[in-house]
């Protein structure tokens, strides 16, 4: 990879991210490789052998993700996965045997319920403390993994990072953070000693809401080489174009996050003057119950925003009013985004209950129509 990338800005990297050594009259980001297989006569040797397993248009994204996840670190690698819930099973299954104990949150992505059975059924303890008040703590002795969402999704809960880990590892246990909400640009798991940070890059990373991605960054040794052997075993792996997309993508990624964060506060700030709305939450406003603990680990807060409406039909009316914001799941986009996130039925939240991933747009446009869809939804 090229030295140029080496600047200290967050922008530079980002821009610069993974980029390969220029060569004259070839693309600044080659395309990408469509292979299944690569010329390999004699002895099985070099970079690139089947489509299982290596592929030049990963290599270069896994390398600019690593460059996000852990700037100037070496031994450090990237695996890049079909889904964000691909890098997360690979994480914990290829982690996890049957008698080992894993501690998960109880609050956190509404697919890990589902995890959970599936860990149950191969015969892996499985124990569950909400996410704020670094309640994980608790339940700690004896376990062989401890799995963190900071902030929790969708309730934006964040816990203390650096003192789970700190106390998992005196356990012996393992530590994993899903740092999807956060991005690399917001928090950055391995510096704070986490074993795995692990994402869906479908998310923010990539913002555009169309790539399925996911990645599990590591050090390297054994348990990323179980990593790696688990995505071999599964095939869970992305598709070139897929993987392309994501790279051209992250080039963007600081301009996005620096817009959709700063509008995200002025939402919440907004918000906060509605008497209809409980339950606001936002890591970066100052009265928010996360936000000193956030503000010790996070340089940026995010981009989503959470609060309840007193009744199903009020939510219902307001998504249904709101001109500028799409009623779709998923968040981090540049297209705003909410839903009413009890009709999947994996959240343990009120019936009323908004996520809302702010976008792009102009912040006074946006608020000025989820102002406007508050007052019509009214009673």
């Amino acid at each position: 990879m090229s030295d140029r990338a080496s600047g200290t800005g967050e922008g530079t990297r980002a821009v610069r991210a993974g980029l390969p050594e220029p060569v004259k009259n070839e693309p600044t980001l080659p395309g990408p490789a469509f292979a299944a297989h690569f010329h390999l006569p004699g002895e099985v040797e070099g970079p690139n052998t089947y489509g299982r397993d290596t592929n030049p248009t990963w290599t270069l994204l896994e390398s600019a993700i690593g460059e996000l996840e852990a700037p100037g670190q070496d031994g450090v690698e990237t695996l890049v996965f079909a889904s964000g819930m691909a890098a997360v099973s690979a994480a914990l299954f290829s982690q996890l045997r049957a008698g080992d104990t894993v501690v998960l949150p109880e609050d956190g992505y509404q697919v890990l319920p589902l995890v959970r059975a599936q860990l149950k059924a191969y015969g892996v303890q499985v124990r569950t403390a909400a996410t704020g008040g670094d309640a994980q703590l608790d339940v700690l002795d004896g376990a062989r993994l401890l799995w963190i969402e900071s902030p929790s999704n969708p309730g934006l809960d964040v816990c203390d990072i650096r003192r789970l880990v700190e106390a998992a590892h005196a356990r012996g246990a393992l530590v994993a953070v899903d740092n999807t909400l956060a991005t690399p640009l917001g928090q950055r798991p391995l510096e704070l000693g986490a074993d795995f940070s692990v994402a869906s890059g479908t998310k923010q990373l990539t913002g555009h809401g169309d790539v399925l991605l996911g990645y599990v960054s590591g050090r390297a040794g054994e348990a990323m080489d179980a990593v790696r052997r688990w995505r071999k075993i599964v095939g869970a792996i992305p598709g070139p174009m897929e993987a392309w997309l994501a790279h051209r993508s992250i080039a963007t990624l600081q301009l996005r996050v620096d817009r959709q964060n700063a509008t995200a506060l002025v939402l919440a700030e907004a918000l906060r003057k509605r008497s209809e709305i409980t339950g606001l939450r936002y890591p970066g406003l100052p009265d928010d119950p996360s936000h000193e603990v956030a503000s010790r680990q996070m340089r940026r807060y995010g981009c989503v925003v959470s609060f309840t409406l007193p009744t199903r039909a009020r939510a219902d009316r307001f998504l249904d009013a709101l001109r500028l914001v799409d009623d779709a799941t998923s968040f981090g986009g540049v297209r705003s985004t909410a839903e009413r996130r009890r009709r999947w039925g994996g959240d343990d939240v009120p019936e009323g209950f908004i996520r809302f991933s702010v976008g792009a747009e102009d912040p006074e446009d946006l608020v000025a129509d989820v102002l406007r869809a508050l007052d019509e939804s009214a009673d």
